[in-house]
C-alpha cells in the first residue's frame, strides 16, 4: 500500500527558531501528516538557519533589508515559497508584518502561533499585557493568518496558570512549554484534514458545528 503523500510545510523564522524546533522534530514520525521541506528567514543572522540545515532541511535567508518596501520583500518570499512546491506556511517567531496581498496569497493556507489566549492581547509584550490586566489564566494560540494583526480563525489553544509573583520571563517560560506541543499537534490537524478553514471558522472533523478552538490544557 502506498504511503499517503505528505502535507509540504515551509516555516518562517526571524531568530533561533525554537517553535520551528518542535514543529522539525514532530514531523519525523513516520506517521505525522506534514513534511518540513523548507526554512526561510528576514534575517541572515538566524540562528534557526543553522539548526534547519543540520537536520538536513533546505534553509535560506530572504533579507527584507535588501528590497525598497514590504512589496518586494513579499514577492520575493512568495518567489520563494511557490518555487518549493509549499503548501502550508508556518510562522514561528517571524517578526515581519505582511501586505495584504500576500496573505490573500496564502489565505487558508498559513498559521500562526501567538503567546497569548487570543483574541486577548494582541501585538507584542503578551505576557506584560497579561500581568498588568491581572488574569488568571494565560496561554498560547495557533491560528489562520488574516491581513488583521493576530485576528484569525483559531485552531487550538493551550493555557497556563498566572501564579503569584510571576514576572513576564518567568510566565513566558511556561508558555513556551506549551508552545512547543501545541504546535505540533495544530500542525498535524490541518496538515491532515482535520481541521479545516471555513470563512471565519475552523471545522473539526466530526464535529456537527463550527468550532473555535481545541487541546486547552493546564
Amino acid at each position: 500500500m502506498a504511503r499517503a503523500l505528505k502535507t509540504r510545510v515551509a516555516i518562517l523564522i526571524s531568530g533561533r527558531g525554537s517553535n520551528m524546533v518542535s514543529l522539525v522534530e514532530a514531523a519525523k514520525a513516520p506517521d505525522y501528516p506534514a513534511e518540513i521541506v523548507l526554512v526561510l528567514s528576514n534575517r541572515p543572522d538566524a540562528g534557526g538557519l543553522a539548526h534547519a540545515r543540520a537536520e538536513g532541511i533546505p534553509a535560506r535567508a530572504v533579507d527584507h533589508k535588501a528590497f525598497a518596501d514590504r512589496a518586494g520583500f513579499d514577492a520575493a518570499l512568495h518567489a520563494e515559497l511557490e518555487a518549493a512546491g509549499i503548501e502550508l506556511v508556518c510562522l514561528a517567531g517571524f517578526m515581519r508584518i505582511f501586505t495584504p496581498g500576500f496573505v490573500e496569497a496564502w489565505a487558508g493556507r498559513m498559521l500562526n502561533i501567538h503567546p497569548s489566549l487570543l483574541p486577548l492581547f494582541r501585538g507584542t509584550h503578551t505576557h506584560r499585557q497579561a500581568l498588568d490586566a491581572g488574569v488568571r489564566l494565560h496561554g498560547c494560540t495557533v491560528h489562520y493568518v488574516v491581513p488583521e494583526l493576530d485576528a484569525g480563525p483559531i485552531v487550538a489553544q493551550a493555557a497556563v496558570p498566572v501564579r503569584p509573583g510571576d514576572d513576564p520571563d518567568s510566565l513566558a517560560a511556561r508558555v513556551i512549554v506549551q508552545e512547543h506541543k501545541l504546535y505540533p499537534a495544530a500542525l498535524a490537524l490541518v496538515a491532515g484534514g482535520q481541521a479545516r478553514l471555513d470563512g471565519d471558522r475552523v471545522l473539526f472533523a466530526g464535529d456537527a458545528a463550527p468550532a473555535d478552538g481545541a487541546l486547552l490544557s493546564l
